[in-house]
């Protein structure tokens, strides 16, 4: 019985697999013992490669078997072990059938396909590194300048082929690394693509991890769901990006992937509807508690070095990788080189979409456009430049009425590139305009209602007018400042700095600076851990919650209780060095008062260096406050009566004079509204038919001047 199931998934394998019984037998085992699907175990106890699958013979195993368990009758006129291995066989066929191709509907569907079209499913050739010759030349055509790192990616692509393959782990587990904009992205594509054209990969896909998105804990799930389904894709590459910003829970998974070829789950799923949930039914079959990366590349993707790796992953992770590769940086030939790309590709695209004749002094055109590239901008400037050209000619296409294929001269005058078309001159870059300034406007609409604050208000604008000047300095090819973004804010409570700071954020965002714009608002409690070793993984995961936005730390001088305070001094140790590394896309803000901040500076060596940017805000004058009050009420649905105005005044004057630090400036007024507002309703009871929503001088209890 068992030799003719054998004889019939071997033959239902093609003939390439001559898979064994005891392969089989054992393959079986350790499927259960392991996961996997059966094909996987098969491919990894035989070593040979995954066969076709022939879902016509397999059915008629099927049927036959049911047949044959039809005409046996009651089993206990028989041999009851031979109907019980009958069952055996069947249940086996039918759990590993469902398993690795989908259920006996879905293969008869494909079969009743496969038969009209007259052809059965195509396995993926067998590769060896005869494979890839040519592919690299493919690559270098798409890809500029970076010619030995190819050369090392296809290394590395190769390497599985020649070498033995560990039972049950990633085919190769690769680390590329690189400046930004250097092709990183673009090789791996370009060679997933070639693959796939030339037949031996069914698929190009490219299964992409953002680790940055699984900054914070508790998106276990989350990240656990995305993985699965990377791994369970087709693509044969895994890659992940951005590591050095994903929570250090989530990295023990791809740690054990690479190191281990599977990670264990702390809590076993099932699959429903494509997702995966956690079930804790002892009983439940067909669960899921481990990830297996057979059969996949596991790719690294960042611009941080290897030794920023071994800072996150560990020393056994870079022991375990199969190659590093590295792309250089870019220089002027090789910029000169992609733009003549674009060029070429302009003048066709111009033509086929816009009906224009295009010419231009090419040499002249490709050296201008080089400016684009400045400051880190790289082939993303060029890139930008380009696509602005043709987005500026598009729309002059649109607004006017030209001939078909009529003449437009493209010239380069003081840096400007200008269309020429007859008479008509455009200055094309500085004809898109500045975009979309609809949120900018309402942010600065915001911040001109807050009272006072003068000259913290001059300073914040100041910072749009800093980047837009950058911004052009490097679209002209010049150097382009960094300013150190990170600020003190020191001021007594109550004078706005936390409202500032959320407006900050926001407002970084409109214009560019900053991509998420959220504020994250914490103290000591929020940082310091409870014991040895809580601190730092406490405040890395506070950092990660805020990059893309601002980190507020209020009464930041709790951080600091002396030099024995070792956990104190280890948030602020780590805070630094988030700072560093994190520095393009988060600002920090410690705010506190003056006297405490200068002390607390002195805490580490690093910190006055990045906090440059010291603002102080200054207790309210009466005047300030009285305005303040007139908008609290206001914004509760109240007026304050104006024989009550002098009062008030003459109040917060006397109370800013006395006891500022301690009365709460914005929260003193906050305090005296409300209480306003308790006893005008008290007062209503007596005169039913006062104005509801006024506030007289008796609602307010004004003598409290000196506390």
């Amino acid at each position: 019985m068992f030799d003719e199931f054998d004889n019939t998934v071997n033959s239902a394998f093609g003939k390439r697999s001559n898979y064994s019984s005891e392969e089989i037998d054992e393959a079986l085992k350790r499927q259960k013992k392991n996961g996997g699907s059966l094909m996987e175990n098969l491919q990894a106890i035989s070593g040979k490669s995954m066969p076709t699958l022939d879902t016509r013979a397999l059915l008629k195993e099927n049927e036959r078997i049911l047949k044959q368990m039809e005409s046996i009758g009651n089993p206990m006129q028989v041999n009851l072990d031979y109907h019980q291995s009958l069952q055996k066989d069947l249940d086996d066929l039918t759990k590993n059938i469902q398993s690795d191709f989908g259920t006996m509907e879905t293969m008869k569907a494909e079969n009743k396909t496969f038969e009209k079209e007259g052809k059965l499913p195509e396995a993926e050739p067998e590769m060896n590194i005869e494979s890839f010759k040519g592919i690299e030349d493919v690559i270098n055509a798409k890809v500029i300048g970076q010619e030995a790192f190819v050369k090392k990616l296809l290394i590395a692509f190769k390497r599985p082929l020649v070498m033995p393959e560990k039972e049950g782990y990633p085919k190769n587990s690769i680390f590329i690394t690189g400046p930004e904009d250097t092709g990183k992205h673009e090789s791996l594509t370009a060679l997933a693509a070639e693959l796939k054209n030339r037949k031996l990969w069914k698929s190009d896909e490219i299964s992409i991890i953002d680790l940055s998105i699984y900054h914070a804990a508790g998106m276990d799930k989350v990240f656990l769901q995305d993985l699965y389904s990377a791994l369970r894709s087709d693509a044969k590459i895994v890659l992940f990006e951005n590591f050095e910003n994903c929570h250090s829970s989530y990295l023990t998974y791809l740690s054990a992937l690479v190191t281990e070829g599977k990670c264990r789950l702390s809590e076993r799923y099932v699959m429903q509807k494509g997702q995966l949930v956690g079930v804790t039914n002892a009983l439940a079959s067909d669960t899921v508690s481990t990830f297996n990366a057979a059969g996949k590349y596991i790719v690294i993707i960042s611009t941080k070095g290897l030794d920023k790796l071994a800072g996150s992953m560990g020393a056994p992770f870079i022991n375990a990788l199969g190659d590093v590769c590295e792309t250089k940086s870019l220089d002027r030939e090789n910029y000169i080189e992609f733009s003549n790309r674009c060029y070429d590709a302009l003048v066709k695209q111009v033509a086929e979409k816009l009906f224009f004749k295009l010419e231009a002094d090419k040499e002249a055109f490709v050296e201008n456009s080089i400016v684009y590239t400045e400051k880190g901008r790289g082939l993303a400037g060029l890139m930008h430049y380009y696509e602005d050209v043709f987005k500026a000619l598009a729309q002059m296409k649109l607004e006017g009425d030209y001939e078909r294929d009529e003449l437009l001269k493209l010239e380069i005058c003081d840096g400007a590139t200008i269309a020429v078309i007859g008479e008509e001159r455009t200055d094309l870059i500085a004809s898109l305009g500045g975009g979309y300034t609809g949120e900018i406007d309402k942010i600065k609409a915001e911040m001109d209602d807050i009272v006072g604050l003068k000259e913290v208000k001059e300073y914040i604008f100041s910072l749009e007018e800093y980047f837009s000047v950058q911004k052009k300095r490097r679209e002209q090819g010049l150097k382009a400042g960094e300013v150190n973004k990170h600020m003190i804010f020191t001021g007594n409570p109550g004078t706005g700095k936390t409202t500032i700071a959320r407006i900050i954020s926001k407002y970084l965002k409109a214009i560019g600076v900053l991509t998420g714009g959220q504020l994250i608002e914490v103290s000591r409690a929020d940082l310091v851990g409870r014991y040895v070793g809580h601190t730092a993984p406490l405040t890395n995961q506070v950092i990660q919650s805020a990059i893309g936005g601002v980190l507020f730390i209020d009464e930041a001088y709790s951080l600091y209780r002396g030099k024995d305070d070792t956990f104190g001094l280890e948030a602020i140790d780590t805070l630094v060095k988030g700072i560093e590394d994190n520095r393009d896309n988060l600002i920090v803000i410690l705010a506190g008062y003056s006297i405490e901040m200068e002390e607390f500076l002195t805490a580490n060596s690093g910190l006055k260096s990045r906090f440059p940017n010291i603002i102080n805000f200054p207790d309210y004058t009466g005047e300030e406050l009285l305005e303040i009050s007139k908008i609290t009420a206001k914004s509760k649905g109240y007026v304050i009566d104006d024989e009550a105005l002098d009062g008030l005044l003459t109040y917060y004057n006397m109370v800013q004079m006395t006891r500022a630090m301690d009365a709460g400036n914005g929260r003193l007024v906050r305090n005296k509204i409300e209480d306003a507002i308790l006893n005008q309703s008290r007062r209503l009871v007596a005169e039913p038919d006062a104005d509801l929503s006024l506030l007289k001088l008796m609602d307010f209890e004004l003598d409290d001047v000196n506390g």
